[in-house]
């Protein structure tokens, strides 16, 4: 069966769903075909979580959805061992963590001891216990939403640990024209129980291995060294981009292009995620200073494309 052919489909059933937010799915969908783990930041009620029901729906995704708080521990997520009285042996209870979308809501409300745990997971796609290492399912996706740092109660992920997402996206409110369609047929959520998956876990890992044959030509590698040494050369920067950013930037121009159905990499593909890869990594001396999309548009525009 080819992968593919339901890639647009999927598409048009989440834009059903989530009004209004073109662009945003396709971001959401480029981060998992590229393998890689979402952090959605925006104030409530913007559909954050919808968004992560409707993916895991339409995908045909098992997920699990985890609500922060300052008192979650870690084996709240990961899991516990249990000691069995007849068999006089501890057995593994799997947490949440163990399911192929994870929604982590509201993540920078938990204590840095749990938002840890959580990023080792993710980083390792294991979970070890009591000696024991076990697997986590393929694929595995984790959304995590988090509130702006200026509300109360909030414990904001460091730079070393927000490296750890590929993509940073924000949903913004919505149009007035899809306000209004919001308003007048009612919760969203509630068309998904009429909408059939169109992907599944197996064809979604075709499709990552595929991501992963898009070709990528040394002068596309060029165009990104020269954005990432951009990034180390700005004195206003406290930071510059980590290999694993571009790393990653380039997993993601790969997952845009298939998106579009191309076999190779272009200089667009590049520019569509990279305010999205790099956003969240870049912050300016004067944190008062411009945002990290604006830092993002000023190095496309100041790195020459290739021809």
């Amino acid at each position: 069966m080819d992968a593919v052919q339901p890639l647009p489909r999927a598409i048009e059933t989440l834009e059903r769903i989530i009004l209004g937010k073109p662009e945003q799915i396709r971001l959401c969908l480029a981060c998992l075909l590229a393998r890689g783990h979402l952090l959605i930041e925006d104030v409530p009620g913007v559909g954050k979580t919808t968004l992560a029901h409707a993916l895991a729906h339409v995908l045909g995704l098992a997920w699990q959805r985890v609500q922060f708080t300052s008192d979650l521990l870690p084996a709240d997520i990961i899991g516990v061992s249990v000691f069995d009285r007849a068999t006089q042996q501890f057995h593994f209870r799997k947490g949440p963590v163990f399911t192929q979308l994870l929604l982590a809501d509201e993540v920078n409300r938990a204590s840095p001891r749990t938002q840890s745990a959580l990023l080792e997971a993710m980083e390792e796609r294991q979970v070890s216990a009591d000696g024991t290492t076990y697997r986590l399912p393929e694929p595995f996706f984790v959304i995590a939403t988090q509130n702006p740092h200026e509300q109360i109660g909030t414990f904001p992920l460091p730079e070393s640990q927000l490296d750890r997402f590929l993509m940073r996206v924000t949903l913004g409110y919505p149009d007035a024209v899809h306000e209004r369609e919001l308003l007048r047929n009612g919760e969203r959520r509630e068309l998904l129980a009429r909408l059939p998956p169109v992907l599944g876990p197996e064809a979604i890992v075709d499709i990552q291995r595929a991501v992963r044959e898009v070709h990528v030509s040394d002068a596309l590698l060029d165009y990104v060294q020269a954005l990432t040494e951009r990034t180390r050369t700005r004195t206003d920067l406290r930071l510059g981009l980590s290999p694993r950013a571009a790393q990653g930037l380039i997993r993601a121009a790969q997952a845009w292009a298939h998106l579009q159905g191309r076999s190779a990499v272009l200089p667009e593909d590049v520019q569509a995620v990279f305010p999205s890869v790099v956003a969240h990594r870049l912050e300016r001396r004067d944190a008062a200073d411009a945002s990290g999309h604006a830092v993002a548009d000023e190095i496309l525009k100041a790195v020459p494309v290739p021809l």
